[in-house]
């Protein structure tokens, strides 16, 4: 794989698009995950993606919110045992494609540790959060091949309706 810069700040101050996933610890219980759905339930925040993985005696939730500082919070208010990871978050439509995506990241030698769909939709198409082994350059190789990265600020109440991509959908 040839070297590509990793900087996440240019020379012009452009920051690239920033995804908090939120892995929460829960005991395997009947309602433990609804326990954790009313933490967020009524906040300012929207749950914009959901992944669950159980074992036998515990679950862990993968959670990624429209604000992650406000997620924090309410996460440690309830002394909910968690872990913290970025991700990417990215839109998949008929001219950048779930089979592009892999296929641009699979040249680069990127592998695709995890991926889950998004509940929100916030520009109409669907959204896929990936976690991959090297970020920065996944994030670099998508933004050259012109797929449309989200970040938490795209992803609830909170989407900028300065958005040239913002078509009130989701």
């Amino acid at each position: 794989m040839a070297d590509l810069p990793t900087s996440d700040v240019t020379a012009m101050g452009f920051e690239p698009p920033r995804n908090t996933q939120f892995s929460v610890f829960l005991d395997n219980r009947v309602g433990k995950l609804l326990e954790l759905v009313d933490i967020f339930d009524g906040q300012a925040l929207t749950v914009a993606g959901l992944s669950v993985v159980d074992s036998a005696d515990h679950a862990v939730v993968r959670l990624l919110t429209s604000r992650a500082e406000l997620a924090r919070r309410l996460l440690d208010r309830h002394s909910l045992p968690c872990s913290e990871t970025e991700v990417l978050v990215v839109e998949v439509t008929p001219t950048h494609s779930l089979r592009l995506l892999c296929k641009s990241l699979l040249s680069a030698e990127i592998n695709i540790q995890y991926a889950y769909p998004l509940l929100a939709r916030p520009h109409g198409h669907p959204a896929l959060a990936i976690h991959c082994d090297e970020p920065y350059v996944a994030m670099q190789i998508l933004q050259r091949k012109m797929f449309h990265l989200l970040a938490e600020n795209d992803l609830g109440d909170n989407l900028n309706p300065g958005d040239p991509y913002n078509t009130g959908l989701g």
